[in-house]
């Protein structure tokens, strides 16, 4: 059984919720929900980003709204924890979602961004 994830855990901008239910009037009945994901970002830290699911795992949180759910697996989650989803579209075709509040996480290694420094 999914566990329930809060407003408090991670909330969405009406914005953003009216862009989701419309993005799922067009997508096939397999897909399960939208999944929110972390993935590494080397020395830039954690990022950040979305993309449609089929699949809901036993260890994933589930945020149910009228015509969707969010996704996020438990590891996500605690990266995430009171973030912000909202919608912008600028007008310049640049539209896209963005996480607000993000947790300050510190980057990868210290001399990114330095001559001659490099991760890994």
């Amino acid at each position: 059984m999914q566990n329930l994830i809060t407003e408090t855990d991670l909330s969405m901008t009406p914005t953003a919720q009216a862009k989701l239910a419309e993005l799922f009037k067009d997508v096939d009945d397999a897909i399960q929900g939208v999944r929110v994901y972390a993935a590494s970002g080397g020395c830039s830290g954690v990022s950040f980003g979305m993309t449609f699911t089929d699949v809901v795992n036993p260890n994933d949180g589930i945020r149910d709204f009228d015509s969707y759910k969010v996704v996020v697996d438990d590891g996500t989650l605690e990266h995430i924890r009171g973030v912000e989803i909202d919608f912008v579209d600028p007008g310049d075709g640049n539209a896209t979602f963005v996480f607000n509040n993000l947790p300050s996480v510190g980057g990868g290694c210290g001399s990114c961004g330095s001559a001659g420094g490099s991760c890994g």
